[in-house]
């Protein structure tokens, strides 16, 4: 009597946390979250080894689904003389339920030869921190003036801007 009660309790030891961990996953593989998770102003920074570069800048999510975003390349000093932030780049996000999803950002790059692109990135991203972080990797960029993508490896991340007490 003694080894079965003590196997049914070691078997249940062991299954209910098991089981506990699969409802959790369960509850979690729609943690609601849409185009209205991110919203306002985030700083970012880009690290890219292919083409090598750096850039930081604010990005402004609009919780519909539109972005705006203003950025300094680190090496605009030397290519463009400036200290100044490049503006006018806008584009389009998409956030499925799982909190994962897409971006896309038109440089808007002034002075690009006609029948040519301004500029195109396509970011890959997951949030975290329930919107106050995203993660992302560049999945394909078109440079201002090219006819087709280029390789990337790129990564790019996203903080919310503000206190803690803001949402």
């Amino acid at each position: 009597m003694k080894s079965w009660l003590w196997n049914g309790a070691l078997a249940a030891a062991i299954a209910l946390p098991a089981l506990s961990g699969v409802a959790r996953a369960q509850s979690t593989d729609n943690d609601g979250c849409s185009n209205a998770s991110l919203q306002g102003d985030y700083a970012f920074s880009v690290l890219s080894l292919v083409p090598q570069n750096v850039v930081v800048g604010i990005g402004t999510f609009d919780g519909k689904g539109g972005f705006t975003q203003i950025d300094y390349p680190g090496d605009r000093l030397r290519t463009d003389g400036t200290l100044a932030f490049r503006t006018g780049q806008t584009g389009s996000y998409l956030v499925n339920a799982d909190c994962t999803g897409s971006q896309e950002i038109d440089l808007n790059v002034p002075n690009v030869p006609p029948g040519t692109s301004h500029g195109v990135i396509h970011n890959a991203f997951v949030i975290s921190n329930g919107g106050r972080s995203i993660h992302g990797v560049v999945a394909e960029i078109t440079p201002p003036g090219a006819t087709s993508p280029a390789a990337s490896l790129t990564r790019v991340d996203f903080w919310k801007v503000g206190s803690e007490q803001e949402n």
